[in-house]
């Protein structure tokens, strides 16, 4: 199954560990607790609304109405809005801002397009299983906007004022590298003192516990092109140069080239060559799809993709060209990072003792990455809802994760508002 945000299920030594590490548990604050269970069925009451709303990245119209529809809220929670178009095309990025009477400035952060393409619900439809939801992009990320959404609500019936700011900002291009909503993610990240991000966590199902990421891989397009020249492929096919045989040789020899970099993993994902069936193709290119968890990874592997691609040819008098290019950046939780998952866990354990599991890394990309990026903010990722089957076929949440996670982001929030 491909995966994108967590990692796959920890062993049990780790589940042991995670267990093992629980703070000892506070009081469980009971005002929280029923007010977040109280929202249970308002929030799956949003996530069938937000499913029901075809909103792939491609999907402009889809997304303008998810923006429609979280903006709403916002506003009813009393929150300044505005849309913010994105740099590189139409899609509307929403933001709203609430303003408390004390310190803590603080940014909540989803993002509203899915993987899916249009019509997807005709084959798989929203739908209830026992304890799953069940529809695209239910988990990744529309479970993210509704524990915004809800969590914010929870506190608000609890008069919770103990901030300078909350700032919301639900994003439109993630699921495509967030090229024209990163730097303003940076930039707004800066202003604030912590960033939650609500990417889901691995479902119980699959990862025994629930849990919170710490790292997180940057992202990078690795390009290939051939060079070779054409010729009549049925009269003088031996005139010609076939760039997309070497293109094929090139990939192949290339394959596994970055198990010898650290922070570094490629995959040949796409490739192209020639126009017509009866001409020898004179250019071929291929993408792969770039991960990288380390600050030199980029470099490392681009010099180690033009060395190989020199080193033999299988077709004579070709030409191949590598080109890199860097997207979103890593996300490393870090010293500060850790210390607030260790607060979440300590808010966790007053759930009945539960263990939150630190999930140490993933291949995925996450606008964590933008949000770290000036290093002034505090960043967590994966505060939204337990799920599974993110970027595949039925893609669903856990019922039973809504409450939790409720109560851990209201709780979470009015610890971070008591601090100095």
């Amino acid at each position: 199954m491909p995966m994108k945000k967590i990692l796959l299920k920890p062993c049990l030594a780790a589940v042991a560990l995670a267990l093992s590490m629980g703070a000892s548990a506070q009081k469980r604050d009971d005002a929280v607790f029923a007010a977040a269970q109280a929202a249970q069925a308002a929030v799956i009451d949003t996530l069938q609304k937000l499913v029901l709303i075809e909103s792939g990245s491609a999907n402009i119209a889809g997304i303008a109405r998810v923006a429609d529809f979280a903006q709403a809220r916002l506003n009813a929670l009393g929150a300044k809005t505005e849309r913010i178009k994105s740099t590189n095309s139409d899609r509307a990025i929403v933001k709203g801002v609430l303003t408390g009477k004390g310190r803590l400035k603080v940014m909540l952060i989803a993002h509203m397009d899915t993987v899916y393409p249009e019509g997807i619900l005709a084959t798989q439809p929203y739908k209830l299983d026992g304890n799953r939801l069940y529809g695209p992009g239910i988990a990744d990320d529309k479970g993210g906007i509704a524990v915004i959404l809800h969590a914010l609500a929870v506190l608000q019936s609890q008069g919770w004022n103990d901030f300078a700011t909350v700032t919301v900002l639900f994003n439109s291009d993630e699921e495509i590298g967030s090229g024209g909503s990163g730097d303003l993610i940076q930039s707004l990240a800066a202003e604030h003192d912590v960033v939650l991000s609500y990417e889901p966590t691995a479902a119980k199902s699959m990862a025994k516990v629930e849990g919170v990421l710490l790292s997180a891989a940057g992202t990078a397009t690795a390009t290939m092109e051939v060079k070779g020249r054409a010729s009549h492929a049925g009269a003088a096919p031996q005139e010609g140069r076939n760039a997309l045989i070497e293109l094929s040789h090139q990939m192949l020899a290339t394959e596994h080239i970055a198990k010898d970099i650290p922070g570094a993993q490629l995959n040949w994902t796409h490739a192209q060559g020639g126009l017509v069936r009866n001409q020898i193709p004179e250019s071929a290119v291929a993408t792969a799809d770039v991960r990288l968890l380390q600050p030199d990874a980029a470099d490392k592997l681009k010099a180690a993709l033009i060395a190989k691609t020199q080193e033999s040819k299988r077709v004579p008098d070709t030409h191949v060209h590598i080109k890199m290019d860097v997207g979103r950046p890593p996300y490393v939780a870090g010293e500060r990072g850790m210390a607030l998952a260790q607060r979440a866990r300590a808010i966790y354990a007053e759930l009945d003792g539960r263990a939150l599991f630190f999930h140490p890394v993933t291949g995925g990309g996450t606008d964590a990455g933008f949000a770290s990026g000036s290093g002034k903010a505090v960043v967590l990722e994966s505060l939204g809802l337990a799920g599974w089957g993110f970027h595949a076929r039925d893609e669903y949440i856990e019922i039973d994760s809504i409450v939790p996670r409720l109560y851990l982001t209201a709780r979470l929030l009015q610890d971070l508002g008591k601090q100095p």
